[in-house]
């Protein structure tokens, strides 16, 4: 048996095979995002290897607390793997078949004394029609960035929870303080109120006033004192921390952002640009257009190369062999329906990026109007209500002490202060929270540079 033919017809067919898998190369969207999701990796770990993100900080800093969401959170985690799952499935949909090496013997001829023993070796490789394995890796290289736009749609959606929940702590614990004053002040009314009935200058009906009042400004406090642990929970939970982990307290004061300078039509157009979403379905028509492509190459054949050397000739010129077969795609119905699926999906496609693209040009134009109205509530209790509230408690509490006022104006007036500070407070969270739906509805990290 001469090996070196066989060598030689083997190498010819691996050739053959080698240089048909060389044919189709990685584009360069799929090298990109792998360098991505390799920086995306590396950050990840590098911020979440702190056992407590918080160490030596004061008071919890917003931007800090999103950092933290975004290096810690399992659920990013997850679309971080998966981004990496996709993007592993490229070369996989790209690749050829494994090669076929197969061996035969004629085991009758071993007994026969005057012939050669019988044998066959014989290697094959199947190859698709020209494009088809280009077309698969487009679809897997869409598919990939369609993963990469999930999570960076995820980060988004991470942030402005983490940046809500910010404002929720912050608002829970400042309005507690704010009702521990007025706990304060209205047990200084309660005893003011005693001391002047005992002595007869006024009606038993003011202390009995004032201890309601009291007992509704306490059960307030625990009421606040409890939204202000649920929330510290939830941000913990975010953190994927023990509930009990320390947490810096809040700041004393909410730092408001910017307001956004750009028209309606600039932060439509960057919107647009930027949002993951509308990536992701512009990536969803680019694989349903190269499925489509496909589906029309499948009624070309594929074909496998062949080679094989066989002792069972005798003469030694017709051992060695080469060979081509063709795949016969005669079950047109079938295809025909492939190619028709694919135009749906194509279609589908279509028309969700159309939606997305809808659904961010009212996003964008909702979130503007309600930041810019948060903004305008917020400029009249600064500037008109919490002024008028501190004069009327003013005004009251002067004509309590001289005797021509009612102690029921003071409570009042008392209770509407106190109504006017917490909505003051919920007012400028309120312009925080806007401003995180717009900067996610503009396809912006929320709370990291204001």
């Amino acid at each position: 048996m001469r090996m070196d033919s066989l060598a030689r017809a083997a190498a010819a067919a691996l050739a053959i095979s080698v240089s048909s898998g060389c044919a189709a190369s990685w584009s360069p969207s799929i090298q990109e995002q792998r360098q991505a999701w390799q920086r995306a990796e590396s950050r990840a770990a590098s911020e979440a290897a702190s056992e407590d993100p918080f160490a030596g900080a004061a008071v919890l800093e917003r931007a800090a607390l999103v950092n933290a969401v975004l290096a810690r959170n399992p659920s990013l985690q997850a679309a971080l793997q998966a981004w990496r799952a996709a993007l592993e499935r490229a070369p996989q949909e790209s690749a050829l078949d494994d090669p076929m090496l197969g061996f035969g013997v004629a085991p009758l001829s071993f007994d026969e004394g005057d012939l050669d023993p019988g044998m066959r070796v014989d290697i094959s490789q199947r190859l698709p029609f020209f494009g088809k394995r280009g077309l698969r890796g487009e679809v897997a290289a869409a598919e990939a960035e369609i993963a990469s736009r999930d999570f960076e749609a995820a980060r988004l959606r991470l942030a402005q929870t983490a940046s809500r929940l910010f404002d929720e702590y912050y608002l829970a614990a400042r309005s507690l303080e704010i009702n521990q004053e007025h706990v304060r002040l209205l047990g200084e009314l309660q005893r003011v109120a005693t001391a002047r009935y005992e002595a007869g200058e006024a009606m038993q009906q003011d202390p009995l006033q004032a201890e309601v009042e009291y007992s509704h400004a306490l059960h307030r406090d625990i009421v606040l004192t409890t939204r202000e642990r649920v929330a510290a929970e939830q941000i913990q939970t975010l953190l994927h921390r023990p509930p009990d982990a320390p947490l810096p307290p809040p700041p004393a004061q909410l730092v408001l952002p910017p307001e956004a300078q750009e028209d309606a039509e600039a932060l439509v157009a960057g919107a647009l640009a930027a949002r993951p979403d509308v990536a992701a379905a512009d990536a969803r028509v680019r694989a349903g257009e190269s499925r489509v492509d496909l589906a029309r190459r499948e009624f070309l054949p594929d074909f496998t190369v062949s080679a094989a050397y066989d002792t069972t000739w005798q003469e030694t010129a017709l051992q060695p062999f080469v060979g081509l077969s063709f795949d016969l795609p005669v079950q047109i119905g079938r295809r025909r329906a492939a190619l028709a699926q694919a135009q749906a999906e194509l279609a589908g496609a279509q028309s969700e990026r159309d939606a997305r693209v809808d659904e961010a040009r009212f996003g964008v134009r909702s979130a503007s109007l309600r930041e810019r109205e948060a903004r305008h509530v917020l400029h009249l209790a600064e500037s008109q209500q919490l002024p008028a509230a501190r004069d009327q408690v003013a005004a009251a509490r002067s004509g309590f002490v001289t005797g021509r006022g009612e102690f029921f104006s003071l409570i009042d007036a008392q209770r509407t202060l106190l109504r006017v500070e917490l909505e003051l407070e919920e007012a400028r969270a309120d312009v925080c929270r806007r401003r995180a739906e717009l900067d996610r509805a503009r396809g912006r990290v929320a709370g990291v540079d204001w």
